[in-house]
């Protein structure tokens, strides 16, 4: 396993000291400590950490809202700490994004194998974000062609195959994206 980038927010300086010793002994890199929920959201923009632990109740600000900043600037995998087994925590931290929650206290075997759930869960969850946004781009790419192809179709009397033939061309000749041709198509036939 490689070792991750970790960020510890947590008020407790104990807390965090065992936390700092099971993470190195676990192979894993401490890059920052945060004592409260606004240091925390200073640090991740400064260290860019693959995962967070992160308490929920800190001063300043608490963890909820320093994953929601944290989560909407850059995102990574967060793993909860809680002394509190209320509910409603469990679902607000759920809703930040946060992809695994510890009580407090917890066994030190539980960390590894949570940290390692929280980081596994946020890289799936990347990867298949990466893929919808690439489907939706192949759709809208498909859709542009198909619309440059039914211009150059009416304007020009072409089959839809010399249509497309000729988008390809210009794109391979001019060193483009289909797309971009088919977007200039699109735009050329608006303007008249």
């Amino acid at each position: 396993m490689e070792p991750w980038k970790i960020l510890i927010a947590e008020d407790e300086q104990l807390t965090r000291t065992i936390i700092r010793t099971r993470l190195e002994r676990l192979g894993h890199i401490v890059i920052g400590e945060a004592e409260d929920g606004q240091q925390a959201v200073e640090a991740a923009r400064l260290y860019k950490p693959d995962a967070i632990i992160m308490d929920i109740k800190m001063p300043m600000m608490d963890g909820i809202e320093a994953a929601r900043q944290i989560m909407a600037e850059k995102p990574c995998a967060i793993l909860f700490l809680s002394s509190f087994n209320e509910q409603e925590l469990v679902d607000q931290a759920g809703e930040t994004g946060a992809l695994a929650f510890l009580m407090k206290p917890f066994r030190k075997e539980d960390l590894g194998p949570a940290l390692e759930m929280a980081v596994r869960r946020f890289r799936q969850m990347q990867s298949q974000t990466k893929e919808i946004d690439e489907l939706k781009d192949a759709i809208e790419t498909r859709k542009l062609i198909e619309r440059a192809k039914g211009i150059l179709m009416d304007r020009h009397q072409m089959s839809e195959g010399e249509a497309f033939k000729r988008i390809h061309f210009q794109a391979r000749n001019q060193n483009k994206k289909m797309r971009e041709i088919a977007q200039s198509i699109i735009t050329a036939a608006d303007l008249i």
